[in-house]
Formats: C-alpha cells, structure tokens, sequence
C-alpha cells in the first residue's frame, strides 16, 4: 500500500472520489476520517489539480463552489507543504499573508463579541453595537485583499491554464462581500435590538465570520503556495508595482521588496517621459511634488469622487494616525459607527452642489485643532472628491503684533 500512497495519481483519484462522496451528500467528518486513514496527507499542488479536473469531467463550476467549504474543512491540516517555496520578506505573497493574521484577528474579535451578547443588558447593547459596527467595518477591507487576488494574480494563474481553482475562489469572494454587506446593513438601524441580533448569528453573522477565517486557509494551504510555484519573478514584481492602485487590507508593510535585477524606477516616473507632471502653472517631478505635500504643515488626506480614500499627506508631525492600509478604503469605513450619518451628508452635499466647505475645529491634548472639508471639482465643475485638511493652530492663536520677513535675520526658529 505504501507504494500507491506515493503514488500521485492515485492520491488524486482518492482525493477525487472522496470529494464526490461529499457531493453524494456523506457527511465532512465521514470523508474526513476516511482521508486521514487513506493518505494522511496530500501536496497542495494536487489539489488544484483535482479541482481542475472536477470541473473539466463536468461537475459544475457552482458545485463545487458550494462543496468547496466542506472539502477545505475536510483538507484542513493534511495538506502537504513541505516542498513550498520561502517568501521574501516585503513579497506580494507576504504582504497577503500578513493581511491574513491581521483578518483573522479581526474576525475572532467579531466571534468573541457575538458570543457575549446574551451577557449585555439593553444599555450596554447601545454601545457594544458601535464597536461590533467597527468591526465589522474594518472587515470589509479584505474587499482590497480579494481584488488583488481577482485582478494582479488570477491572470497570471488563467496564462498558466490554471483557471478552475481561481473561478471558484472569486465565487467565494463574492458570497462572501454580500455576506459582509448583509452584516453591515443589519447592524445600522439605531432600533435594532438583542433579540434581532441573536436571530441572526446562526444565519449570517456566525457563517460570514468562519468564511473569512476558511477563505485564509485556502490561500495559506493552496493557492499562495501553488502561485510561488508558477509566477516567475518578474510575474510577482508586476503585482508588486501595482499593488498600491487598490490598496492594503488592515496592514501597512513595513519592508519594501526589491529583487535583485529588477528597476524600479518605471513606477517611481511621473507623467511625462522625463519624469515630470506637467500643470498649466508649471511641472515638477513626482519627488519633488511629495516633498511639497510631506512639507507643508498641514494634514491633508484626499478622497476621489467614488468615496475611496486614495491618497494622504506623510509630514513629520501628523495630527491624525493614517497608515497604508486605508488606501483604496470607503471613506465611511475610515470614521466611527457614530459619526458616519456626518459624513454621508457631508459627502452627499458637495456632490449636490449644496455646500463646498465644511469646517469644525476641536480641543485635542492641550492642541486647538481645525479640520476642514473641501469639495474638489475641475474647470467643468465636476466633483472629483473630497480634501480633507487638519492643521494645529495652537501657536497661530498665540501671536500677537507683527513679525515683518525683514526680521528674519534677527531671530530664527
């Protein structure tokens, strides 16, 4: 027996037969122990294989989305990674992996609070409600980390004919961003009560939460292994580059990937051939421009027309914590459960035309605060986002007479 168990084809016709009887409708924990006592384990590469034949032999792409869930529990812990690939530190797939420590923590953290409501009064619910919101809000970020797989990565498997396991894992992705949205939605209403929320978790929450945590092991057991055995190099420094166009999911990396042999200076190049971004005022290169931005004492955060936060300042004295990870993020999702409804109608004025400015100015640690809204529209006067500007004007406040440039000599700062 010891030989067949060596044997990949045969592992993969065992793997195959098992999956159907799953199909048949025998029970996950009958196939699972069925599993274990036949081949103990399997390479992950074989799995995509037999994935792929699945759906070549005519079992339907929609089958095998809905037993995917059942065989990955059953595949959990005896899948083979001995011969996977290191990964760089700063690697796409890093930067992936990461995301998912970071998604597991918050998708237990959800699990955990669920399961203390019974425990809560009526009073305290108001205000577990906010935080199971912010939650549930920082979960939807893992729509950037699906994007990337869906749009960087599943084309460079589909080159490689490898195109059944990534149909099926979108499908996933997708049940799974209506699965969030659902959440989201149902935890708005301000009437919604512990008896409303305790109906759902069976049905939604509980099922939204253990997909996220199940989508992790696929990628961590299947796919990020059998994509470093496929994409070349220059393959993944192509997702490096444009990774940042939708942005990180609750992670900012800390080590930027440079392989060895590979430029970096065509994303680093601004609009023009020579490096520089042309303006009807004048142009600058792209180095000089983040200087200009990281200079001025100013936070400045900008928001394009489609609510998306895309880009913000990096001065050396910030007034509000933003890290990488917000890139590409709603900007709803960016403010506490409890001040959202402000800025929806911030937000919903400026494309009417109804307001172009909102300030407001707080007291924060000693620091007297502005922060201020602009709506942004071209010379046709069409919305384009959203400029968020905070500027600590403690000092401003502060001075009196005149200080004239000709003095600058006599006192300098």
């Amino acid at each position: 027996m010891s030989e067949l168990i060596n044997n990949s084809k045969y592992r993969k016709e065992q793997l195959k037969t098992l999956i159907l009887k799953l199909h048949e409708g025998e029970s996950a924990e009958t196939v699972r122990n069925q599993l274990i006592e036949t081949l103990k384990s399997i390479p992950y590469g074989e799995v995509v294989e037999v994935e792929q034949e699945l759906i070549q032999e005519g079992l339907p792409e929609s089958e095998v989305l809905k037993l995917c869930d059942i065989h990955g529990s059953v595949l959990e812990g005896n899948v083979d990674l001995t011969n996977a690939k290191e990964i760089p530190d700063g690697h796409p797939v890093d930067v992936f992996k990461k995301e998912n420590i970071a998604l597991k923590k918050e998708a237990e953290k959800a699990q955990n609070l669920l399961k203390a409501i019974s425990q809560l009064t009526d009073k305290e619910f108001k205000q577990y409600l906010l935080v199971l919101q912010g939650s549930f809000n920082a979960l939807m970020d893992v729509d950037k980390h699906y994007q990337r797989k869906e749009y960087l990565v599943f084309p460079y498997l589909e080159k490689n004919e490898i195109t059944g396991p990534p149909k099926i894992m979108w499908g996933k992705h997708d049940e799974i961003r209506e699965q969030l949205k659902g959440c989201i939605e149902l935890l708005k209403p301000p009437e919604l009560t512990i008896s409303d929320l305790t109906d759902a978790l069976p049905l939604l929450f509980f099922p939204t939460l253990q997909a996220i945590i199940d989508m992790v092991q696929k990628e961590e057991e299947i796919l990020f292994p059998m994509s470093m055995d496929v994409l070349t190099t220059e393959d993944w420094w192509n997702i490096h580059n444009q990774t940042l166009e939708f942005g990180f999911c609750l992670y900012d990396p800390d080590v930027e990937w440079q392989p060895e042999g590979l430029s970096r200076e065509k994303i680093d190049a601004g609009l023009t051939t020579d490096g520089h971004i042309q303006l009807p005022s004048g142009s600058f290169t792209a180095k000089e421009v983040m200087a200009i931005l990281n200079t001025v004492p100013l936070d400045m955060t900008f928001v394009d027309k489609n609510d998306k936060v895309k880009y913000f300042t990096q001065g050396s004295e910030r007034i509000f914590v933003r890290n990488r990870s917000i890139i590409n993020r709603d900007v709803r999702l960016c403010h506490p459960p409890g001040s959202t409804h402000i800025v929806e109608q911030i937000l919903e004025d400026f494309k009417s035309g109804k307001a172009s400015h909102a300030p407001f100015w707080i007291q924060m640690k000693g620091k007297f605060i502005k922060i201020e809204y602009f709506a942004l529209h071209d010379e046709n006067g069409e919305y384009l986002g959203t400029l968020e500007v905070s500027q600590d004007l403690t000092d401003n406040r502060a001075l009196t007479g005149e200080r004239r440039i000709l003095s600058y000599t006599d006192k300098k700062e």
